[in-house]
């Protein structure tokens, strides 16, 4: 009350605090960062360390389990996983919600450097990357050029355009995709050695003790201090041949004896093709801090400046922006947020006739917006998808607040009272009542904050953007709208009626008084009622027709619609988040185990060949493949992008804007393609939005099975129990086992005896394996000086690859010094066989997963449909787990935080009535709009095609708070009703037709202010088009049971309660114990 007294006395100074906020709120709006998610806090930690040429196994032995036994000392550990591939070992650390983040990284680094004792010689500290949102690439920067190549653009990207990221706040610079890094490269003729004596060690050997990376000295002479440099580096690239290498003794051979020297780079271990060319390109990611758009905006600005450090043939571009997902949902909600209003205040125009009241009620949205935007950046969240979603849906219901106080003040004119006191009266009249809807809506969303994990993440900032903009609009209702209804509404009833003597105390009169009230203003006696007014007089026949039966409509009402809702809420589709047709999508190719990239480069450019085909190479925007693995330079790079091994590559597909297909159906297509034209060739296709990435936490696919025990040969052999069950069910596409155990390899035994005999030791034939068969680079450090650039490169030692085509290549391995006997086969059995490709650990326990994808379905059936395969697999042997994980488990995350979510809210509600009505049967009474509400969201949800997902759930949410607003309207009015005149069923029908109008208005009014959001038309409309649904689903059905079961549902639970004040204070009038003063005075004298 006091709010609306101090807005009337003072109206300019509401005026200016409107104004204020909405000029600050235009202020934040410019200021607040604009990002994909919110923060969400993700408790992960990633360690990388490379160590180049060991085999997976290797580096789970010497590297994953010994980490592993040192991280366990980390506090809030919950989970490690280890990946193993040859020259990598990637761990990933999940930690306890509520840990310290910094501490723990820092506990990390402390006990990973503690760790390096254990490890080989020339081990690297690793690199350690905390993992959040942000670390996920935003988009690709692109070098491409017809004449350089791959690591002459690579050295471009590293050297020119990473150091110019600084000059951009908030971009990160990974390391670039698509080659490798310059080097020295030192090619081996093995014959020609072989014609020598020579060894491949020996040749190392000389370029150490001819290329030495020496400081200079100093020398003092006279008044001078000298720098004395030497020339222990060697300056010119082909001074290299002219390193002498000692036969004997006797005979000098130079390097360009048995070599060639090539300004080259490291041995090539993947290629990044963009549009099917070879090219090079840099992930974009950015801090956690920063905002994604203004990143992205700022790095595109800086484009031309960064295209002016490269060679003219060299062109740079930006791929793969998805920062204008974000962009398009902020330009959606102001173009929803404009339709809502327009047809908001459409629909008061067409109940009320009143222009002016209609423009006071547009009005109050964008201010509300605008607040809710402002106390957001006070709060330091950002505008992302969840921010969105929460803004969209409250554009639904603020209109809520002022059209009902519009209405209202309508209803006091209608009465023929003076627009002042009309004014004043209408809006003292339901401020406790709408506040007490604040209450319950804000309750609805309350649960937020006790959520945890990936929901409470995503819920909070949503729960935020509404509470902040509800409570403007609350307050608007109280002090902005009655001062502008003073000032520009009209009272046409005014003149004609002003002495009939209406106040406020007649709301409690009988609705015969104010239908009278009502044809007086509209003309007396011979004036025709308004089409509402009829209609109105039809709605209380039909009411009066309900009530002598309503004990059975209202029972049946309870069955069917508790009966429906559960029915529906058991086979309606679940996800995580709904389906979005972006035309992006990403897909992995896996050749044969073993199979070398240049082959996997051709399956990759015929399969985008195919995908041409099928959707015509002129609606491909772009296409971008990483083929093979990640340099060992580069071990930061597999935390963006896991490349198992070089039978691997990932394509990325954006297809033209105004190329409209079904994504599941273009799939589909392209499996089948694949299959008649590569059918050596699996392929999975995997998450690219930001949101699925996010979400899935790091599985590739929806549905990934981890199977795990210490026995390997078990956890295969109960993989493909797993694969063949998964097979079986009918959607479920690229259902294959994720590491490879059947990797190639030339397993090489040595004769410790023989070589012993032949004066030969296992490190002669070990160093001379690994010179001839990877290089020198991770045996022997060795650097050359550019001194034109200022830059160092490595200077390794090779025998080509085309040279080490066969086992007899192998064979004939010179390793022994002087000597062209023996070679390799002579001290060593030489075998081709098989061995494990990838070797992955949860803690010290062995594991294989098996992924699939869906076509067609919803996630929630397939995950319970998996469940059955493996539960009909039997018990399983003793140590082996068999369970799901990823996207499934996040469904299950966030669906179980939702229920109890709404099931604590409808508690907390309850609760809160009862408190208001000192009563908890009309506690029950008010929610006993609730099932209605529930069955309509799940029916409109269902019928059109959507599932039960994050944004659904949202708007059943909401449509709970609406209908319990309207409900909470027409009760409070019927018990005051009730009480003035002690019979419940005809307050009922009174107050049944005293609110029909404004909750047909503001149901209607929501309703209609959901259509752009439900209809999916706009950007994003996908994401957000489930959550209009299930609004307008659930709106429709509390209408319903607003209007036509409540009263009954009041007028049966009420019919014989007494009026008497449950209030047991004494000194209270209504009380029945009230004890009149006099008396009270004389009991205590």
């Amino acid at each position: 009350m006091g709010l609306i007294k101090g807005a009337l006395q003072r109206p300019i100074t509401i005026l200016v605090i409107v104004a204020g906020l909405f000029f600050f709120g235009i202020n934040a709006v410019r200021s607040i960062k604009i990002d994909i998610f919110p923060d969400l806090n993700l408790p992960v930690i990633y360690v990388s360390h490379p160590y180049g040429g060991y085999t997976p196994d290797q580096m789970e032995a010497y590297f994953g389990k010994n980490y592993v036994n040192l991280l366990l000392f980390v506090s809030g550990v919950k989970s490690i996983e280890t990946r193993n591939i040859s020259g990598l070992t990637l761990i990933k650390l999940t930690f306890y919600e509520g840990v310290n983040m910094a501490q723990a990284a820092a506990e990390v680094t402390a006990y990973t450097n503690r760790a390096q004792a254990s490890f080989p010689p020339g081990s690297q500290p690793p690199f350690i990357l905390r993992f959040d949102a942000s670390t996920l690439p935003v988009g690709q920067l692109v070098l491409s050029s017809p004449t350089r190549s791959n690591n002459e653009l690579l050295d471009m990207a590293n050297i020119y355009i990473r150091s110019s990221f600084t000059s951009i706040p908030g971009l990160v610079a990974p390391a670039p995709f698509g080659g490798n890094v310059r080097t020295v490269v030192i090619k081996i003729n093995p014959d020609l050695l072989r014609s020598h004596s020579l060894t491949a060690d020996q040749v190392v050997a000389a370029l150490r003790d001819n290329n030495q990376n020496n400081p200079a000295g100093n020398v003092r002479i006279g008044d001078y201090n000298y720098l004395a440099p030497s020339n222990t580096t060697i300056k010119n690239i082909k001074d290299f041949g002219d390193i002498p290498l000692y036969k004997n003794g006797v005979q000098t051979v130079f390097m360009k004896d048995v070599a060639t020297v090539e300004d080259g780079a490291d041995i090539t271990t993947s290629y990044a093709l963009v549009n099917g060319k070879r090219s090079v390109y840099l992930p974009i990611t950015k801090s956690a801090d920063a905002s994604t758009w203004e990143v992205v905006q700022n790095l595109k600005k800086a484009i031309p400046r960064f295209q002016s450090l490269l060679p003219e043939d060299v062109k740079l571009s930006y791929v793969f922006d998805q920062s204008v997902y974000v962009i398009n949902a902020v330009k959606s909600l102001a173009e929803e947020g404009a339709i809502g209003a327009v047809l908001t205040g459409l629909m008061v125009l067409l109940f009320l006739g009143d222009r002016r009241g209609a423009m006071i009620v547009i009005l109050t949205i964008p201010t509300c917006i605008i607040s809710g935007i402002f106390f957001l950046y006070l709060f330091h969240q950002t505008i992302n998808i969840m921010t969105l979603s929460g803004l969209s849906l409250a554009i639904g219901i603020l209109v809520d607040e002022s059209t009902v106080t519009i209405e209202n003040i309508h209803q006091h004119f209608d009465m023929g009272k003076p627009k002042a006191l009309a004014i004043w009266d209408a809006c003292k009249e339901i401020a406790f009542p709408k506040l007490l809807i604040l209450f319950c809506i804000l309750a609805v969303f309350a649960p937020a904050f006790t959520m945890t994990g990936i929901p409470g993440a995503l819920f909070l900032p949503l729960s935020l953007a509404i509470g902040f903009s509800m409570i403007t609009s609350y307050l608007l209702a109280q002090t902005f709208v009655p001062v502008m209804a003073n000032w520009v509404m009209k009272n046409e009833h005014e003149d004609k009626s002003h002495d009939d003597g209406f106040a406020l105390e007649d709301e409690g009169a009988p609705w015969e008084q104010k239908e009278l009230a009502i044809k007086n203003a509209m003309g007396g006696e011979g004036k025709k009622l308004t089409r509402f007014d009829k209609f109105r007089l039809r709605y209380l026949h039909w009411m009066d027709w309900m009530m002598p039966n309503r004990k059975w409509v209202v029972s049946l009402y309870i069955v069917v619609a508790i009966g429906l809702a559960f029915l529906l809420f058991n086979i309606i589709g679940r996800d995580v988040l709904p389906k979005v047709n972006s035309g992006t999508f990403q897909v992995r190719l896996r050749a044969p185990d073993g199979t070398r990239f240049e082959r996997t480069e051709l399956y990759t450019v015929e399969a985008r060949k195919i995908l041409a085909g099928i959707v015509g190479k002129q609606n491909i925007d772009v296409t971008s493949a990483l083929v093979g693995m990640h340099p060992g330079l580069f071990s930061t790079s597999p935390i963006y992008l896991f490349m198992a091994g070089p039978q691997e590559a990932v394509m990325q597909v954006n297809l033209k804007e105004d190329y409209k297909v079904n994504l599941d159906d273009l799939k589909e297509r392209f499996r089948i393609e694949m299959r008649k034209k590569l059918p050596n060739v699996q392929l999975s296709f995997e998450p690219i939005e930001l949101t699925d990435k996010i979400l899935s936490q790091g599985s590739p696919t929806p549905i990934e099975v981890v199977i795990a025990s210490k026995n390997k040969p078990q956890n295969i052999k109960m993989a493909f129990k797993v694969l063949d069950k998964l097979k079986k069910i009918d959607y479920l596409r690229d259902v294959q086992i994720g590491q490879s155990f059947k990797y190639p390899s030339i397993n090489i035994n040595i004769d410790r005896v023989r070589a012993a005999e032949l004066g030969v030791s296992v490190n002669d034939v070990s160093r001379s394996l690994v010179a001839s068969t990877s290089s020198s680079r991770y045996t022997e450090k060795n650097v050359w000086l550019d001194t034109k650039a200022g830059l160092s490169y490595a200077v390794q030692v090779e025998i080509p690859e085309y040279q080490m085509a066969s086992l007899n290549d192998v064979r004939e391995i010179p390793v022994m010094t002087g000597s062209p006997r023996p070679v390799l086969g002579d001290v060593a059995d030489i075998k081709v066989g098989t061995t494990n490709g990838e070797d992955d650990d949860i803690g010290a326990v062995p594991i294989l997963t098996v992924t699939a994808n869906l076509y067609k379905k919803d996630l929630g059936t397939a995950a319970t449909d998996v469940q059955k395969a493996i539960a009909s697999l039997g018990k399983m042997p003793r140590g082996l787990t068999v369970a799901t994980r990823g996207l499934s488990q996040t469904l299950t995350d966030t669906l179980d935080s939702l229920q109890t979510g709404l099931i604590v809210a409808i508690i907390v509600i309850f609760l809160m009535l009862a408190a208001n009505f000192q009563s908890f049967k009309m506690s029950l009474v008010v929610l006993s709009t609730v099932p209605a509400v529930l069955f309509g969201s799940l029916f409109l949800v269902k019928i059109t095609g959507a599932t039960l997902n994050l944004q659904s759930y949202m708007g059943m949410i909401m449509s709970v708070g609406v209908s319990i607003s309207n409900a909470v309207l027409l009760i409070t009015n019927a018990e005051e009703l009730r009480k003035h005149n002690g019979d419940a069923l005809k307050s009922a029908r009174e107050a049944a037709a005293l609110r029909l109008r404004p909750i047909l208005m503001t149901s209607l009014a929501m309703i209609v202010g959901m259509i752009p959001m439900a209809s999916g038309i706009g950007e994003g409309g996908d994401q957000t088009s489930p959550l209009g649904r299930a609004v307008i689903g659930g709106l429709f059905a509390s209408t319903f049971a607003a209007l036509l079961i409540l009263p009954l549902v009041f007028a049966w639970v009420q019919g014989k309660a007494s009026t008497d004040s449950v209030s047991l204070d004494p000194e209270d009038k209504e009380s029945k114990f009230y004890v009149p003063l006099h008396h009270h005075e004389h009991h205590e004298k």
